[in-house]
């Protein structure tokens, strides 16, 4: 019986691996079919858009870059800059603002948490036409300014760092950081910042996702072809009205994912870590 049982658990852990290896390939395939057709030219892909087979079309389809107005690593640093700057002042003024909610006691405080709520709910299409004038009269058009300061306030990021930091910030420590004299700021920046760590780095995923892939608000505010950032370039590929060029579109849009792929990896020791940390019941 001891041995049947033995047979059944190895059985089932066999399965789920198989079961992890399908998912694993089924996620992969795209990103995969996206790498070889970026090596073929485009009747090749036209003909047959499923192919495993690398082609040797790379360089041409790089020269399709060359032949258009604009400069795709110029593309690619911008949206770079963009990012990076959007990410950091969602992270860190989202973590402030928990931190308001969660570690002192006010009267406006459930207001001002309902009020972030209420706030998750608007689209920001709605409110692109009244940003894009607002944007447009105080002379900030083809700026980075307004793709990376409104990302202050995220109300979505704010919600999950409250969520959690709720069970997850000790506030004996906060305390007895005031008690040894630290400053607010000090002890957030010290001692609150490096609790949150998994919960950061997960959002930032998030927040460089959305701001790496924004096109709307950046395709209206940005008219300069110097300031264009990577998704603007790949959609001005696909727009072409005489003939699109598959490969070249499927090599804008490598470039456009590797660095997703770069933050991810980079981020996802600190996931992995807080998901850990939280597996451990004392």
């Amino acid at each position: 019986m001891a041995r049947k049982r033995s047979g059944a658990s190895t059985g089932f852990t066999a399965f789920q691996y198989v079961v992890c290896i399908f998912i694993a390939i089924i996620c992969l395939f795209p990103f995969v079919i996206m790498l070889v057709n970026c090596t073929r030219s485009s009747n090749s892909i036209m003909g047959n858009a499923i192919s495993l087979i690398p082609g040797t079309d790379l360089f041409k389809n790089y020269k399709v870059f060359e032949g258009k107005t604009f400069n795709p690593w110029t593309g690619f640093v911008n949206s770079i800059i963009i990012s990076v700057g959007a990410t950091a002042c969602t992270i860190y003024f989202s973590t402030l603002t928990a931190y308001s909610i969660v570690a002192y006691d006010w009267k406006a405080k459930k207001a001002f948490f309902v009020l972030i709520m209420c706030v998750l709910m608007i689209p920001g299409q709605v409110t692109s036409i009244g940003f894009y004038q607002f944007m447009y009269k105080i002379k900030l058009v083809n700026s980075y300014i307004p793709l990376i300061v409104p990302a202050i306030a995220a109300p979505a990021t704010v919600f999950y760092m409250r969520q959690y930091m709720i069970p997850s910030l000790p506030m004996e420590i906060v305390q007895s950081a005031r008690i040894d004299g630290a400053g607010e700021f000090r002890t957030f920046n010290q001692i609150v910042l490096p609790l949150m760590k998994p919960a950061m780095a997960t959002q930032a995923i998030f927040a460089f996702v959305a701001s790496w892939n924004a096109l709307f608000i950046p395709s209206i505010l940005l008219t300069d072809k110097d300031k264009w950032t990577m998704p603007i370039m790949v959609s001005q590929l696909a727009g072409d009205s005489y003939k699109v060029e598959f490969g070249a579109v499927y090599l804008g849009l490598v470039m456009t994912v590797l660095p997703l792929f770069v933050v991810y990896f980079l981020l996802s020791k600190y996931i992995i870590a807080g998901v850990a940390l939280g597996g451990v019941k004392e």
